[in-house]
């Protein structure tokens, strides 16, 4: 699957528009890494616990962008994008979206 945030794949013609596809997940905080969160609040630095939890939810929302964009034919997805939103008190929704294509 080809992802990019342009509008075309460079290279490629675009012979099919299928349409917005998206794939999003909802994360919350643990106390574990609240805790670590904390204390590396008062020396600063990197919130390394948290720059993974992102990450990890990036990739999941991903994974599921693209399980959509493969069930209805698509072999690329253009001008993707994320989004977040909170949900509730510690508690937020990475959401991502694009247009599936079918390119040659």
């Amino acid at each position: 699957m080809i992802l990019t945030t342009l509008e075309g794949v460079p290279g490629k013609e675009i012979i099919k528009h299928f349409g917005i596809v998206q794939g999003s997940t909802v994360r919350a905080k643990n106390i574990g890494k609240d805790i670590l969160a904390g204390f590396k609040n008062l020396v600063g630095g990197e919130l390394q616990g948290y720059t993974e939890l992102l990450q990890e939810a990036r990739q999941e929302a991903l994974d599921r962008m693209i399980q959509q964009a493969n069930s209805i034919g698509a072999n690329a997805v253009v001008n993707v994008r994320f989004a977040t939103s909170s949900i509730a008190q510690g508690a937020a929704e990475l959401y991502v979206y694009g247009t599936a294509v079918r390119v040659q």
